[in-house]
């Protein structure tokens, strides 16, 4: 690809909205994952007490069942990433792709 045709790519209107919607979706899931992670961390830190907790009567405590939560979290964060991706960044691409006759 020459330096012409990746010039006329990103002035593509279509291109930066595609590169700004998912750099903006990329970084919110970001955030949020790494609030998560680090509230947990924070809970290790300065609450140990609270995770100690029993869970319904048995050998669970409230710290395994918020460890595995953060677990389950990042997976379902990474499937909204991935129903993204294949939705609409794909439909952006796609119109991308008409917009520059490929």
């Amino acid at each position: 690809m020459s330096d012409i045709e990746t010039a006329r790519i990103a002035q593509n209107p279509r291109f930066q909205e595609l590169v700004h919607e998912r750099t903006r979706f990329g970084w919110t899931l970001t955030i949020i994952m790494l609030l998560i992670y680090f509230g947990f961390i924070g809970l290790i830190a300065f609450d140990k007490a609270l995770l100690a907790v029993k869970i319904g009567g048995g050998t669970a405590s409230l710290g395994l069942v918020l460890g595995v939560t953060v677990i389950v979290l990042a997976f379902i964060l990474t499937g909204i990433y991935v129903r993204r991706a294949n939705g609409r960044f794909d439909d952006l691409t796609a119109a991308l792709k008409r917009d520059l006759g490929r």
